[in-house]
């Protein structure tokens, strides 16, 4: 009877853990597809560099990672899509800091509803990006003195932006503040369209980052005629600083992160981080992000949570004392 009860025991101790084992594997991340939300149309950096992440991704986890565009007011239909979905880490936001702004600007009703700061799970900062201001080379303009003048002149009366609410939005803002000018914001679904009405002609100006107008800046359709930041960027040196052109108090930068819905597990946060910040060192990857004008960033996911606080609360101010509100 020993015997045979030390068999039984030892039979369900067996069972036991290979239901076990059974339940860690049903439970493995991932075990099915991902799919990485960017709430903006294709042509633009985001949609572009969340394309590399995903090819990358998918090689490292084994499970397919697809690439869906959810476009539509300044964004936030697909940032909400994601603020709702499951917090499983099968449905991920990578996005630019519109997240963090949009919803301040837009009126009541016309954009999905979400909290920047608390109904996201943050995983990563990607990279962070200038902003410039690029004109058609029809207008003949070429810095920024001329600029002005041709706003206060009546040459030039509206100038295109991603979106309302995006830092290039916010930008234009305080560009008018600073430079005394009143020119009206266009704002587009994305810069993909915004590129192909500023090479046509369509419209004059756009705030924009480096990646989607370069390479019409090399064949001359397009004219960069200064950056918001402090200093030069070292990928366009010799464009000046708003400041060096005469316009103060405005400076605004840019980034892409990933997010995942509020309450993505931990264990599935570190997985991804980790897997992350190891495609952010690839050749490949670096070669592509420096053609999208993108500097590397990475680290903790605490790194993007206090880059997203800082947005949506400097931002936030600028928005309420200049009255930015979208049409």
């Amino acid at each position: 009877m020993n015997v045979r009860r030390k068999l039984l025991v030892a039979a369900a101790a067996a069972t036991t853990l290979a239901l076990g084992s059974g339940a860690a594997l049903a439970q493995a991340y991932p075990s099915k597809p991902i799919s990485i939300i960017v709430s903006f149309p294709p042509g633009g950096d985001t949609d572009a560099l969340a394309r590399v992440f995903a090819e990358k991704l998918s090689a490292r986890v084994g499970q397919p990672v697809v690439v869906e565009n959810k476009t539509g007011a300044s964004g936030t239909i697909g940032n909400s899509f994601v603020a709702k979905a499951n917090p499983d880490g099968y449905t991920l936001l990578f996005t630019p800091n519109t997240m963090a702004t949009a919803p301040l600007v837009l009126k009541p009703g016309t954009g999905a509803v979400y909290d920047p700061v608390n109904d996201f799970t943050p995983i990563i900062l990607a990279g962070t990006q200038s902003l410039f201001l690029v004109v058609n080379s029809s207008t003949g303009l070429t810095n920024l003195k001329d600029f002005v003048a041709a706003a206060k002149s009546g040459k030039v009366q509206a100038y295109a932006s991603p979106g309302s609410g995006s830092p290039m939005h916010i930008l234009g803002e305080m560009f008018n503040k600073a430079a005394g000018v009143k020119l009206q914001q266009i704002p587009y679904r994305g810069s993909g369209p915004a590129v192909i009405d500023l090479v046509s002609g369509q419209v004059p100006a756009f705030y924009t980052t480096l990646g989607p107008v370069q390479q019409y800046i090399s064949n001359g359709r397009l004219t960069n005629i200064g950056v918001a930041d402090p200093k030069r960027s070292p990928l366009q040196p010799n464009v000046p600083t708003f400041a060096e052109g005469g316009v103060k108090d405005a400076e605004v930068g840019a980034w892409q992160g990933f997010v995942g819905p509020k309450g993505l597990p931990a264990d599935i946060v570190r997985t991804l981080n980790g897997h992350f910040n190891d495609i952010l060192k690839m050749p490949d990857v670096l070669d592509r992000m420096k053609t999208l004008a993108l500097i590397p960033a990475g680290g903790a996911p605490d790194a993007l949570a206090k880059v997203v606080v800082e947005h949506n609360t400097r931002y936030g101010k600028v928005i309420k004392e200049t009255g930015i509100m979208a049409d």
